[in-house]
């Protein structure tokens, strides 16, 4: 078959529209792949529409304010975040202007968060963690760690559990008790 050279004029302005397009670097389309700086982007994110949602006057100092009036009520991964930015109590460092400044002008939180990794690369570490459907998932091919996570996250600790198996047979004794009933519609 004979190339048309029209077509292949095509082809080549196909490649540099999909090599300059934001979705044609992205790796949030493939299988697998992570979101990059996904709890900064999400608890950013957030924040961000909640201060819309109030009607802020966007300042530096009200965004500062809100920000660690949020912090205070985060948990687990969102409550490591804003340690690492600065905005809770007992954090090290105090980055907030790398967040409030660039939130006053409405820049994109993903770009925000960009910026955040420039001068902390723990920030865009944090992941959050996986949940597990305990209908599908084989526990007895999980690791011990990921075993006592779930148990962590129940608030439930095995003091006695000495082999794997006393984790796995825990977690299933405990399930009912911590797992939403699935929906039954074939009654």
């Amino acid at each position: 078959m004979v190339p048309v050279r029209g077509s292949r004029r095509c082809w080549w302005v196909a490649l540099a529209l999909a090599a300059l397009s934001p979705a044609g670097c992205s790796l949030q389309g493939t299988p697998g792949a992570e979101a990059p700086c996904e709890v900064c982007q999400a608890f950013l994110g957030r924040f961000y529409s909640h201060l819309k949602e109030k009607h802020s006057d966007f300042s530096v100092a009200s965004i500062e304010d809100e920000l660690v009036k949020s912090c205070a009520d985060a948990k687990g991964k969102e409550n490591r975040l804003c340690y690492y930015i600065g905005a809770t109590s007992d954090a090290a460092t105090k980055i907030l202007s790398e967040v409030s400044r660039p939130m006053s002008a409405h820049i994109p939180v993903p770009k925000i968060c960009e910026k955040l990794k420039k001068i902390d690369l723990q920030i865009c570490e944090l992941k959050f963690e996986r949940n597990f459907d305990l209908t599908s998932v084989d526990l007895s091919k999980m690791r011990v760690g990921e075993l006592k996570k779930i148990l962590e996250s129940w608030g439930e600790v095995c003091r006695a559990c000495i082999e794997k198996t006393d984790l796995v047979d825990l977690i299933k004794e405990l399930a009912p008790k911590h797992t939403a009933p699935a929906s039954r519609t074939d009654l």
